[in-house]
């Protein structure tokens, strides 16, 4: 059984944090999206059409229609949970 690959995309303004963190911390996160091209099971929010991956302390949130993956944020779980309650 050959599964397919997902294409990983991005909205805007999904980096605001992610362009602060430290070198080592934005390589940690990029290897993980990277992975999210493998159609691999993320946990989900409740009541939520958001799926969030965990890299550490930091939070990948992103929709899945399909084989597209887009993600809306990246930050800390601080952040996140800002982010979450504007949702």
């Amino acid at each position: 059984m050959k599964l397919n690959k997902f294409e990983v995309k991005f909205k805007d303004d999904w980096d605001k944090h992610f362009s602060i963190f430290n070198k080592e911390t934005r390589n940690k996160i990029k290897k993980k999206i990277i992975q999210m091209e493998q159609p691999l099971q993320a946990r989900g929010l409740k009541q939520n059409k958001f799926l969030v991956e965990e890299v550490g302390q930091y939070r990948i949130a992103f929709y899945q229609n399909k084989n597209v993956k887009e993600i809306p944020f990246v930050g800390n779980h601080k952040q996140y949970e800002k982010w979450y309650k504007k949702q």
